[in-house]
């Protein structure tokens, strides 16, 4: 093979690639957000979810890419692993539908889809066929490229060398692991399997040789993703572990089929005989959808498998046992409306427990430069979000049940008391990111503008707690104590700025801390007021006419 012909072969496989990334590009833009949307919904039907995998992967064209928005949400918490599953086995199925486009020996009209696609891409106005035009160009590119291979593998029929080589692939074993070694390679199953499609019609490998290239190639797809886990938590990695489980049981499988029913094969062959590339297509395709059907009853234990190969921590397991609902697991008339609101409140308060916690954790993190403790406030945001959405979806199912006139306006307030301590948790996560200003920008606050902010921060701290406790105790003899608390918050975050603008007049203080200083004692303020909305709220106390007298 001269150096040309290796070059063609490489430019072949190069354009193959490029045209897959257009169309990928392409398809993205013209369904928008459409594969987010699809996928945020996936729910814990799994076969829902398989349907969801197959569709998103035929959008983006990539089952790498769509595990790896699946190893996003798993990581976010937005999908659990049993969704994951199925949704990884959907995607699984949809990149097979590549190889079958390919069988069609559309190489010829290649340029002529190349010719079209790029007309609507450079030379029409409007997004929605420009992306079109974007589509058809990287299928015109696909096919190109494939020819392009087609003709630069032809003198490769007559190498000694390189027929000596393929002859090694006749161990199925040694197949199997070049699979994954090429796959891994190209960082893409449907690229390999079409190249090994490739060789095959050109005469290179055999179908038999082929079959086992594809059983490895679906192994060595997992590279990607088991890449993009390394920078999640541990349930993003048990994502990735859970796509390398389910390729391996399909490997395993397959391989045992083929080698125990021989005349398995036989009948693919027949489906088409005479045509060695969808006979390989057909295979990539029945093998998925086989390994889906046998493996779909299996996905519970799978997902366990995943969890003991990389096991749950205490405080992994803590932070599920926070999200999810502890009291309110069950509503209906059969419930009192006196058990019901007395189950709300202690799920509100234990919710209010968590952000006060991180708010706390988040001064500690500004004053004392903690790394750890901000990326647990940033956890405990998360925790709050998902708390608040369960709790208000909670709370507005009791809303439709026939209580009384005086629970229905206990519960609306509690929906209101959800969101002030959800506002709490977003200030948190406010004063982790001034944390991380004062690092990036290398702002500095003068020893007497720290001391203020902390002498602020405690105060706020105490209405806080006070006020959750009125709250959850339901305690309205400490209204006043309450009002006072966030009165002296008040009169405090007037003080601190007036003092801070006076050093600012006299260019003692760094601008950068400056504004960081600004921003995080209007944080602490407004927590105070989200607080003692939460404890006058089911007082049945006027707050203001309260604040006069």
């Amino acid at each position: 093979m001269t150096v040309y012909e290796f070059f063609s072969l490489m430019g072949g496989v190069g354009l193959f690639l490029y045209g897959m990334s257009i169309m990928s590009s392409g398809l993205k833009s013209a369904a928008g957000d459409k594969m987010r949307v699809i996928l945020e919904h996936a729910t814990a039907n799994r076969f829902l979810a398989v349907l969801v995998g197959i569709l998103v992967t035929l959008l983006v064209q990539s089952s790498s890419a769509t595990d790896m928005m699946v190893i996003s949400f798993v990581n976010s918490g937005m999908m659990t692993l049993l969704q994951a599953i199925g949704v990884i086995m959907g995607a699984n199925i949809g990149t097979t539908i590549t190889a079958q486009i390919t069988a069609f020996n559309l190489g010829a009209y290649a340029p002529f889809i190349l010719f079209i696609g790029a007309i609507m891409f450079l030379f029409l106005k409007k997004n929605t066929i420009k992306y079109i035009g974007c589509i058809i160009m990287g299928f015109g590119m696909l096919f190109f490229g494939i020819s392009v291979i087609k003709e630069a593998i032809v003198p490769l029929s007559a190498s000694q060398e390189f027929i000596s080589f393929l002859s090694t692939l006749e161990n199925p074993a040694i197949a199997v692991v070049f699979g994954i070694i090429f796959t891994a390679l190209l960082q893409s199953s449907s690229s390999s399997v079409v190249i090994f499609q490739t060789f095959a019609i050109q005469g290179l490998i055999s179908y038999h040789m082929a079959v086992y290239l594809v059983i490895g190639a679906a192994i060595g797809s997992v590279t990607p993703n088991i890449l993009a886990s390394l920078t999640t938590n541990r349930n993003g990695k048990r994502t990735a572990v859970l796509n390398l489980l389910f390729n391996v049981i399909r490997a395993v499988i397959m391989i045992l089929l083929i080698n125990l029913f021989p005349q398995f094969l036989e009948f693919i062959q027949n489906l088409t005989p005479g045509s060695i590339g969808r006979q390989v297509a057909n295979t990539h395709t029945i093998f998925a959808l086989l390994a889906v059907l046998i493996e779909m009853p299996l996905a519970g234990a799978i997902v366990k498998l995943s969890k003991l190969i990389i096991p749950m921590k205490a405080a992994e397991s803590k932070k599920i046992e926070d999200r999810r609902i502890h009291y309110m697991v069950q509503t209906g008339t059969s419930f009192p409306s006196s058990v019901a609101l007395q189950q709300a409140r202690m799920e509100i308060s234990r919710m209010g427990k968590i952000a006060t916690d991180s708010l706390q954790d988040a001064i500690d993190a500004f004053f004392n430069m903690d790394d750890k403790l901000a990326e647990r406030v940033l956890e405990d945001e998360e925790t709050v979000d998902i708390l608040t959405d369960a709790i208000q979806e909670k709370l507005i199912a009791l809303k439709a049940e026939n209580y009384s006139e005086k629970a229905n306006e206990d519960i609306s307030q509690m929906i209101l008391v959800v969101s002030d301590i959800e506002r709490i948790s977003d200030h948190a996560e406010n004063i982790v990111e001034y944390q991380q200003q004062m690092r990036s920008r290398k702002a500095v606050i003068t020893e007497t503008g720290l001391a203020e902010l902390k002498k602020l921060a405690d105060a706020s701290m105490e209405s806080i707690l006070v006020s959750m406790s009125i709250f959850e105790h339901e305690d309205y003899d400490r209204l006043g104590e309450a009002d006072r608390l966030e009165q002296l918050v008040d009169d405090l975050q007037i003080e601190v700025v007036n003092s801070h603008i006076r050093r600012l007049m006299k260019a003692s203080c760094d601008p950068a801390g400056g504004v960081i200083f600004t921003d995080m004692a209007t944080d602490l303020e407004r927590c105070s007021d989200h607080a003692i909305n939460v404890a006058f709220a089911c007082a049945n106390v006027n707050k203001d006419s309260f604040a006069e007298a």
